[in-house]
């Protein structure tokens, strides 16, 4: 028998055009079948598929294919993420206006994805700029706003100057836009926030119902995400200044042996704290510096610590030492209160910063085994221990 030759111009047309016929992949709730539901991350409408499309979309399609086989109802439907400033600036620079950019590369993108056959419920097809769209994410946004779930508050961003939006940190490749190459700055701008912290706990206490399906290390990541974390809001009166530095610790126990204090660069007490110290101009060149890094960068653990000294003091509540206070670039605004009350002897990153700058070290958490010396300490002691 002779074989022949697999010719996919001609099979693969041949079929696609017989599903689109017979709306083999449309999909109904009046079905008996047990319901599933697929779905792939939305493709930004740029014009073309690239490969990292076609790799996401095949594994999509793929498990979709399957279900089916073993009789599921499957609802696979395809959307367009096509709202924002990129497609402003994207028609911008083709000199176009916004909806004829993203419509034409809409239906340019489904023809590839069409041809690549994939199972798409067609009917159900969205782009998030159409009004009968985003008029729902409007009512979603009302519903949260009256239930006291979304506020605004400053907050700095990766900002690229020449496209004018904000970036993410993925965006930013070497200090530098991904898209025009223009050098990144830090900028800090009002912005709307999702109060999703009200739900950590019902998030934590259903991680456990996921074990059976998800790796460790995939609920690990979804902990951290949450971001729980159990401590004391702790408040430093500054000397010399109608002001209060508030700190979040997870361990209040070290109170005894916090010695200096490290604020964020974009804290909003800094400008405040150096009027007529004469450390103006040193912190202002500190905290241009720093706000310009990378964001990953600054949080990362083998970061080289480094700070300036704002020439100004604030008093340890329970010791009564004054303690002077720092800008540190390893201190972030958006974590706790953008304050971290340093406890060298028991934290590494305070430690590594006192030893660079000749700061005072207290032990005050000391093992069973050791009696720990500041003076010949070569790392924090950070396991709980007698006090």
């Amino acid at each position: 028998m002779a074989v022949k030759n697999y010719n996919p111009q001609e099979i693969e047309q041949k079929w696609q055009e017989i599903w689109e016929k017979e709306k083999y992949f449309q999909v109904t709730h009046k079905d008996d079948r047990p319901k599933y539901y697929v779905l792939e991350m939305f493709p930004y409408p740029s014009g073309r598929i690239h490969m990292g499309h076609v790799r996401n979309y095949s594994i999509g399609d793929v498990v979709a294919r399957i279900k089916r086989m073993q009789g599921y109802n499957v609802l696979h439907p395809m959307g367009w993420d096509a709202f924002g400033l990129p497609a402003e600036n994207a028609a911008i620079k083709h000199n176009v206006h916004p909806a004829r950019w993203t419509y034409e590369n809409i239906d340019y993108m489904r023809a590839e994805l069409k041809r690549l056959g994939y199972s798409y419920d067609w009917s159900r097809e969205l782009a998030t700029c159409d009004p009968e769209y985003y008029k729902w994410e409007q009512l979603f946004f009302l519903k949260f706003l009256e239930k006291g779930l979304v506020y605004r508050k400053k907050s700095p961003v990766n900002w690229c100057p020449k496209c004018q939006t904000v970036l993410a940190n993925e965006q930013v490749e070497e200090g530098l836009c991904w898209r025009c190459e223009s050098v990144v700055v830090q900028k800090e701008l009002e912005q709307w926030f999702l109060r999703i912290t009200d739900y950590a706990e019902e998030l934590l206490e259903y991680l456990p119902k996921l074990a059976s399906g998800w790796p460790e290390r995939v609920l690990t990541m979804q902990r951290n995400w949450i971001g729980k974390s159990e401590g004391m809001e702790i408040d430093f009166s500054v000397e010399g200044v109608d002001e209060t530095i508030t700190v979040f610790t997870t361990r209040q126990d070290t109170l005894y042996g916090a010695t200096f204090m490290s604020l964020a660069p974009e804290h909003p007490l800094v400008e405040k704290l150096i009027q007529g110290t004469g450390q103006e101009q040193a912190v202002r060149d500190f905290v241009q510096k720093v706000t310009q890094m990378d964001r990953v960068v600054r949080s990362s653990d083998d970061l080289e610590k480094e700070g300036v000294f704002t020439g100004r003091y604030c008093i340890n509540p329970v010791t009564g030492i004054k303690m002077p206070i720092y800008v540190a670039n390893f201190v972030l605004v958006e974590y706790g209160t953008g304050a971290v009350m340093a406890v060298p002897a028991h934290d590494q990153r305070d430690f590594e910063f006192a030893r660079k700058y000749n700061l005072p070290i207290k032990v005050v958490i000391q093992p069973e085994e050791a009696v720990l010396d500041p003076d010949t300490m070569d790392a924090a002691y950070t396991e709980k221990a007698i006090l």
